[in-house]
């Protein structure tokens, strides 16, 4: 699905919703009222599979406000998915992310848009005082630390929502799977400038929280994959050559003592066909690292992003 917007915004606001219908009316009044001083903007909702009421509530807002714009998914996607589609929508100078369940505060739109305006090219929001359980503060600090030590990523909260972006670095990134917890880091890689401040953090007030404890040891699957693409997406030979080269060192010194008990010391090849055998396989499985690397270096390219997401866009333009 094509999407096309002729109108240049200064501000896009993209907000991931599922099943946040009772916060939607007070998330929609505090928008337009941090929002009113800037001459252009846009709040993208983007409807990840709600079925409570939220996809019809946001539908009828969109009809009637043309800055409200909504994109509904077919089914439940993900955050990640969410972010990525809103990307790819919005036309603002100055894209925030913030989550629709009111725990992120509007009125810090203004101060990410002016940190952004001082030159920096992502601005992270910190959580530095939470409101929220246990166990969900203490798995975050595990997760944020160890983040931050692989990553070389100086800010302590990877995870918050509220993050304020120039246009150029969600045209840059891929967001799909789990890494939108690691977008700073993606936007790292790509060396663009990083910082954060310290953002108002609220209590939920409707619903329950979507985090499931199962979330962390996700993400940390997810940080070795990101880590690992950085280093060998583009030059995957690297390392499954390096395994090969490995196999293949291992298997002719084999092969070379197999040789030099046969013909140093003449003893026949049945007495070491073990280890005749073994140095073969060493050999056999390094040749097959050298394929898996070249064919690697054949696919450069993800597949990922080629389903249609999308159900419909609503917007009174």
């Amino acid at each position: 699905m094509e999407i096309i917007t002729n109108l240049k915004m200064n501000v896009s606001v993209v907000i991931p919703v599922l099943n946040e219908k009772e916060s939607l009316p007070e998330l929609v009044r505090e928008l337009e009222h941090s929002l009113s001083t800037y001459p252009a903007w846009e709040v993208l909702f983007i409807d990840d599979g709600s079925s409570d009421g939220s996809t019809e509530w946001m539908a009828d807002l969109c009809t009637k406000n043309s800055n409200f714009k909504l994109l509904q998914f077919y089914r439940n996607y993900g955050k990640a998915a969410a972010l990525s589609e809103g990307f790819k929508v919005a036309t603002g100078e100055y894209i925030i992310t913030m989550d629709a369940d009111l725990q992120d505060d509007p009125a810090e739109i203004p101060n990410l848009i002016s940190k952004l305006s001082d030159g920096w090219d992502l601005v992270s929001g910190w959580k530095k005082t939470r409101h929220d359980p246990l166990n969900k503060t203490l798995p975050s600090k595990v997760f944020n630390f160890v983040t931050r030590l692989m990553t070389g990523v100086k800010i302590h909260d990877f995870n918050c929502g509220l993050k304020g972006y120039k246009q150029a670095v969600v045209k840059s990134i891929e967001v799909y799977g789990g890494r939108h917890r690691y977008i700073p880091a993606l936007a790292g890689q790509q060396k663009f400038k990083i910082t954060e401040i310290v953002v108002n953090h609220r209590a939920r007030q409707f619903g329950e929280t979507k985090y499931g404890g199962s979330r962390m040891f996700h993400g940390f699957f997810d940080l070795i994959t990101i880590l690992f693409l950085n280093r060998y997406t583009q030059q995957p030979l690297h390392l499954f050559g390096m395994f090969g080269i490995g196999f293949l060192k291992v298997g002719f010194i084999v092969e070379c003592f197999v040789l030099y008990f046969k013909y140093a010391l003449g003893e026949p090849f049945s007495k070491h066909i073990a280890l005749l055998m073994f140095g073969i396989m060493l050999i056999i499985i390094g040749i097959q690292f050298f394929s898996i690397g070249l064919l690697g270096e054949l696919m450069t390219r993800s597949t990922q992003g080629q389903e249609n997401r999308i159900r419909r866009f609503i917007s009174r333009d």
